[in-house]
Parts: structure tokens; C-alpha cells; sequence
């Protein structure tokens, strides 16, 4: 049976706080908070009224987009998806023929509310209105679930497996999964993999429905999320994406490409919706089931693991997560890994999180460090009951991080982990 092994061979982000891999890299390092306040929310008598939204130049767009693409196309996630994509694909060295397909090539771009992008409130009311002739050729391409992988396609013109998941906050870590099954097995050189969330009233709104946002910093936007602080009341959304490219490690190596990490191990399941498992909640006998299925395969002990990139959203479910963390990994309490996440500057990109936070993790593996737990000011009591203080960092820290584990859990009990070990030239 094949049994590839799988390399990360380009990265591409497009995130609240920065646009660009190079950018993002500096932002992480800084601390900069990509969480506006929104007037729109206000006026609509949103709790939250604040959101991570990415801030695209006319510019940056020309990099990647002809006329067309950036004259004409509304989505928002769509746009975000396909300057990742496009970013990934050139930083792996790789391009596009005009004329051919790439046989060789597929692409996995998930999405979550992609037909709520703020964009549509035009279709909506063009339908509402009556005037549903004048929608034009391109409202269902753009709302569509498979509306970023399509758009992406049309300037690639991959030929291999092109999908389109969509498995709420783990959509985008499901994804890379996806093609690393994909990759092992034969089927394709090369998967173009990530996620991508849009944003406006029709997404917040839903959320802001649920009582589940942070509501308490509307004057304050950059200190309104804060992962794992004990006065953390809900998360803030954002929208964004991020996407990789995975390649089989002989196909890398024959075009002398630069590899990031290669994928040991990783993990998929679902908490059933029992045994405290929810459309909200997750299962934590589940979860623990799915890290240290992700571990065994990767042949992973647990005191490798240098970083551990969590899912960490800023609401009562941050310390539900460190004690599955613990309870997966074992060991001495001291030995536990240092843990981050990003979302104190992005806030929660719903079904980009994934893609966007395993960019920020590949980068912190790159460049060796670790950026800082941002917006705490005590950490809360129930984390530091299970782990010290101290692997929390504030700060960034420079740090080499050989093995990094990165997981998501989103609604309906779904639970995904991925293994990184940073590549070292074999």
C-alpha cells in the first residue's frame, strides 16, 4: 500500500490583523490586533459590535488579480480564499499555464457561511425587491460552498481532486487533513489546501443571537477577546483565510522546493453529540480520543511536543480544552508544552480559524518563536489549576519549535488534530 510522506511546501494568509505571510509574521511578533469596532453592528442593536475584518488595498489585489477578478468579484470570502491560495501557490515556487491542466494537482478550500458574506445583502434585496433579473450571472457562484475552490480553480486550472468541506470551526485543519490523506495515499503530487470565512451582519448577527460574543468591549475593540483570561465572556468573530501547500515529499524534493514541515500524524472524529457532547459542546472523552490518535500515528511522545497551538476561543470552553490537553498528553505537569493561539488579535474566523492558525504556526516553527497570549491580565484560575502559569507565554519568545500539534473543535461535537515537526532536510 503507498504511504507517502507529506511536506508543507507553501504558505498564504489573508487574517484580520495582516495581509501576507511576511506581514502576519510581523504581526504575530507584535502583538497587532487586527479587531475593529463596526457601526453597522451598532445601529442594528448587535451585543458585539466589534469583529476581526481584513483590511485589503486596491493594491495587494492587482498582485494576484486580472481586471476581472478584481473589478467584479463581491465575496468577500471568495477574495480572501483566492489571495491565499494564489499567495501559497507562488511561494511554493510553483505557477499556472493559461493553456493546461495540471493533472497532477488538486485543491481543498473549505467555507463556513459563504453564501451570508456581507456581499449578498445586494442579492437579497434584489430578490426581495422583484428585481431577481438583475442579479446577474454570478450570485450563485458566489454563494455557493464550493464557490473559493471554483473561483481559485479558474486561474490554476488544477485537474486533480478539487473540494469544498465545510465542517464548522474545524473546516480549516479538516482540510489539510484531507489532502495529507490524499497526498499518503498516491492520488496527486500536490493538494493546494486551507479555509476562508467571510464576515458582515448576516454572520455576527446569527452569532450575536446566540449570546456567545464578547459583549463587554465594544468602546475597547483590541482587548475584546481574550483567550483563556479569567474575564473572558465570548469570542469575537473575524473572517479571513488561510491555505497551504501540501506536497509528497518526492515530488518536493525533485523540483528542489523549500519545505516548511512535513505532516507526521493526524486525527478527524466526532463526540456523537453524547456524553456531554453538543451541537455547542464537545465531548471531551472524544476530543482526548482525537488528540492522542493524531500522537500515535505521528509516533509522537508526548514530551516532543514543543508548541501547542489550541483552538482556545475565549469563552468557559478554554479550560474544558486545557484539561483534555492534559489529559491526552500526560506527564509531569512542568513538562507540558507552551500553548498559543492567535485569536486575542484575530478573533475566531469560524471556518478560517484552522488554515489561519496552522499558518501562524508554521511561520512560528520557521522563524523559531512564539508569539505572546495577548489581552490576559490573570490567567484563569480553573487553566493554571491543570498547567503552570508559565507555559502560557505573554510575550513572544524566541523558542525552537521542532514538533507542534495544532487542533480545532467546532460545532457538532467535531474535533480535528494535526502533527508538525519543522523539516530539517530529512
Amino acid at each position: 500500500m503507498i504511504n507517502n510522506r507529506v511536506v508543507i511546501t507553501g504558505i498564504g494568509v489573508v487574517a484580520p490583523n495582516a495581509v501576507g505571510a511576511a506581514d502576519f509574521e510581523k504581526a504575530l511578533k507584535e502583538g497587532r490586533s487586527g479587531i475593529r469596532f463596526f457601526e453597522e453592528s451598532q445601529a442594528l442593536n448587535f451585543r458585539c459590535q466589534i469583529a476581526g475584518k481584513p483590511l485589503i488595498t486596491e493594491n495587494y489585489k492587482a498582485l494576484y488579480f486580472n481586471d476581472y477578478y478584481q473589478n467584479k468579484l463581491d465575496n468577500n470570502a471568495i477574495i480572501y480564499a483566492c489571495l491565499a491560495g494564489f499567495e501559497a501557490w507562488e511561494n511554493a515556487g510553483l505557477t499556472h499555464n493559461q493553456d493546461q491542466i495540471d493533472f497532477d494537482s488538486g485543491m481543498i478550500i473549505g467555507s463556513g457561511a459563504l453564501g451570508l458574506d456581507g456581499s449578498n445583502h445586494a442579492v437579497f434585496s434584489k430578490i426581495l425587491a422583484g428585481n431577481n433579473k438583475r442579479l446577474g450571472s454570478r450570485a450563485i457562484p458566489e454563494s455557493m460552498s464550493s464557490g473559493a475552490a471554483a473561483y481559485l480553480n479558474k486561474i490554476l486550472g488544477l485537474g486533480n481532486r478539487i473540494l469544498s468541506n465545510s465542517s464548522a470551526c474545524i473546516t480549516g485543519t479538516e482540510s489539510i487533513l484531507l489532502g495529507y490523506e490524499y497526498l499518503k495515499l498516491g492520488k496527486a503530487k500536490r493538494m493546494l489546501c486551507g479555509s476562508t470565512e467571510g464576515d458582515g451582519i448576516f454572520i455576527w448577527g446569527a452569532f450575536d443571537a446566540m449570546r456567545i460574543l464578547a459583549s463587554d468591549s465594544n468602546k475597547d475593540p483590541t482587548n475584546g477577546s481574550r483567550p483563556m483570561c479569567v474575564s473572558s465572556v465570548g469570542f469575537v468573530p473575524g473572517s479571513g483565510s488561510g491555505a497551504m501547500v501540501l506536497e509528497t515529499l518526492e515530488s518536493a524534493q525533485s523540483r528542489g522546493a523549500k519545505i516548511y514541515a512535513e505532516i507526521l500524524g493526524a486525527d478527524v472524529n466526532s463526540g456523537g453529540l453524547r456524553d456531554g457532547g453538543s451541537m455547542t459542546a464537545p465531548n471531551s472523552n472524544a476530543v482526548v480520543h482525537c488528540m492522542k490518535n493524531s500522537l500515535r500515528e505521528a509516533k509522537v511522545a508526548s514530551n516532543e511536543i514543543d508548541l501547542i497551538n489550541g483552538h482556545l476561543t475565549g469563552t468557559k470552553g478554554d479550560s474544558t480544552e486545557i484539561k483534555n490537553w492534559k489529559k491526552a498528553l500526560g506527564g509531569a505537569q512542568d513538562k507540558f508544552p507552551l500553548i498559543n493561539t492567535p485569536k486575542s488579535m484575530i478573533g475566531h474566523c469560524i471556518a478560517g480559524a484552522g488554515s489561519i492558525e496552522l499558518v501562524a504556526t508554521l511561520i512560528q516553527m520557521e522563524k523559531s518563536f512564539v508569539h505572546g497570549n495577548y489581552n490576559i491580565k490573570k490567567v484563569n484560575p480553573d487553566i493554571t489549576a491543570e498547567i503552570p502559569l508559565e507555559r502560557i507565554p505573554m510575550k513572544t519568545l524566541q523558542k525552537e519549535i521542532n514538533t507542534a500539534i495544532k487542533a480545532n473543535f467546532g460545532f457538532g461535537d467535531l474535533n480535528c488534530s494535526i502533527v508538525l515537526r519543522k523539516w530539517k532536510d530529512g
